[in-house]
């Protein structure tokens, strides 16, 4: 009974009907549970909304909590471990704002409304995309990790430049410009990643000149990882084709 249980709601087999509307089900779950999110206004049909919701979000904890054994494989250490697995803090993490149904005095905490935006993170266990994407990433790790650091060190660098060679009050016009070294991170970060507010700008033309800089350099760190991560997801399609094309090849021999 368990096994199957574990197959419904963690494998996902091939013309398994039941696996197929499981997952559309916490989809739309899933998507309902956000649609209160999307208004300023609290209405009695968001109510009704996160405590179905909520409800399918504990059954799907619990079904996936008493058949950790099938997913971990480490016999009855799996129910201790399973609760500390990323998914399984994630899952816990949709469910704790459903503490503000309990009594009023629970509303104080406001904060659980950004904990809900954390149930956007279960699609990535639901659809086939994303779990693509994510091995894509794990695969390409070391090389973003690389262009991360890198742009760290860039926007540190050119923050610290432009906090010293700017005045912190624009001379022309009296408004305080680049007052902290916060102010000149995100100026850095902002250009870097070529958005450019236009809220913060330089006067000097040392500034200016690392503002070039800045931009020049932006579109090569964004360029490169966009270009990494479609090449290797690419063929991580074409891997996921070539693999289903035999299956279904042995399946009718």
């Amino acid at each position: 009974m368990r096994k199957r249980i574990y197959e419904i709601i963690e494998l996902g087999l091939k013309g398994d009907k039941t696996s197929t509307a499981y997952e559309i089900l916490m989809l739309v779950a899933i998507v309902a549970s956000i649609i209160p999110l999307m208004f300023a206004e609290e209405h009695l049909v968001f109510h009704y909304i996160e405590i179905v919701t909520v409800s399918l979000f504990v059954i799907d904890y619990i079904l996936r909590w008493i058949t950790a054994d099938f997913r971990l494989g480490k016999q009855k250490r799996s129910f201790l471990l399973y609760p500390f697995t990323f998914w399984a803090i994630i899952d816990l993490l949709s469910i704790l704002p459903a503490l503000s149904l309990l009594s009023k005095g629970f509303k104080i905490f406001r904060l659980t409304r950004l904990l809900k935006i954390l149930r956007l993170l279960k699609f990535f266990r639901y659809t086939d995309k994303f779990q693509v994407l994510g091995k894509v990433v794990r695969k390409e790790k070391n090389v973003l990790l690389s262009v991360l650091a890198i742009a760290i060190f860039y926007v540190f660098l050119t923050a610290l430049i432009m906090f010293n060679a700017e005045p912190h009050v624009n001379p022309d016009t009296g408004v305080e410009t680049f007052g902290d070294f916060f102010d000149a991170l995100y100026w850095a970060t902002v250009t870097l990643t070529t958005v450019g507010y236009g809220d913060l700008t330089p006067v000097t033309n040392i500034g200016r000149f690392v503002s070039m800089l800045s931009s020049l350099f932006g579109v090569a760190v964004i360029a490169l990882p966009s270009g990494v991560i479609t090449a290797s997801y690419l063929e991580e399609l074409r891997r996921k084709k070539n693999n289903k094309e035999k299956e279904q090849g042995k399946e009718e021999e």
